[in-house]
């Protein structure tokens, strides 16, 4: 009997970023996007999300962007359904939309999103913390005294698709992030059932120290490379010199 073959690791690589979406993201999907304010964003696959027209979308991101970039660029043409977030205040759309009730918010203190998009890569349903107990945040959830301290449940978060943006990969998916960038993006990319992963170089396979590796290939589906993305500043503050 012959046995199967297995997929080469260098189909994960796609020639652009509509290619790597195409025959994923569909209307009503729930997706994970990776990245803090504007850094360690997947640029270029935000942007062929916008032009792929699905809409509906529930998306978990630390953020929503600013006013026509990132996140932003999706919520100026409607595509967005729901937020799963924990900060949003860079968005003047986000806000308009939020007040006049067009848009479902789900607020998670930024802890809180972390560990549940990590619980929900590691297959973990729930778990107990006390961040939010006595607040809004634990309305309508389950709390519990546990050795003399109250805790709320919080359920994990799972996505259809995982956007996330790396500086270095290989041909396996092997991911590498660079400082800050690395924020929300590991945990997004594992708690997606397909993840595809924005980076700047693409190296061989092996050619990536295993002790340097961030993030195992195994969670990584589809890659594109964008070599010069724009990584916008979200607010540049500049010193004044002294004396003035």
């Amino acid at each position: 009997m012959a046995s199967a073959q297995s997929t080469p690791a260098s189909s994960k690589h796609y020639p652009s970023a509509a290619a790597a979406l195409e025959g994923l993201v569909a209307d009503g999907q729930t997706l994970a996007v990776g990245g803090f304010g504007l850094c360690g964003i997947p640029e270029a696959l935000i942007a062929a999300l916008r032009d792929s027209g699905a809409k509906d979308l529930t998306v978990i991101s630390n953020n929503a962007g600013v006013d026509g970039f990132g996140l932003g660029q999706l919520l100026a043409t409607r595509q967005i359904r729901k937020m799963i977030s924990s900060y949003v205040g860079e968005n003047k759309e986000f806000e308009r939309q939020y007040l006049g009730g067009e848009l479902e918010l789900e607020f998670n203190p930024q802890g809180t999103l972390a560990e549940r998009l990590r619980a929900g890569g590691a297959g973990i349903p729930a778990f107990f913390t006390a961040t939010g107990y006595g607040t809004i945040v634990a309305d309508g959830k389950e709390t519990r005294q546990i050795d003399g301290r109250w805790y709320v449940l919080e359920t994990a978060l799972k996505a259809d698709v995982s956007l996330v943006k790396a500086w270095k990969a290989d041909r396996a998916g092997n991911l590498v992030f660079r400082k800050t960038a690395r924020n929300f993006n590991p945990a997004c990319a594992m708690a997606g059932k397909v993840c595809i992963a924005e980076v700047e170089e693409l190296v061989e396979t092996g050619s990536i120290d295993p002790d340097h590796v961030h993030l195992p290939g195994i969670y990584v589906q589809r890659i594109v490379v964008n070599p010069t993305p724009e990584k916008r500043i979200e607010q540049r503050t500049i010193r004044q010199p002294e004396g003035n």
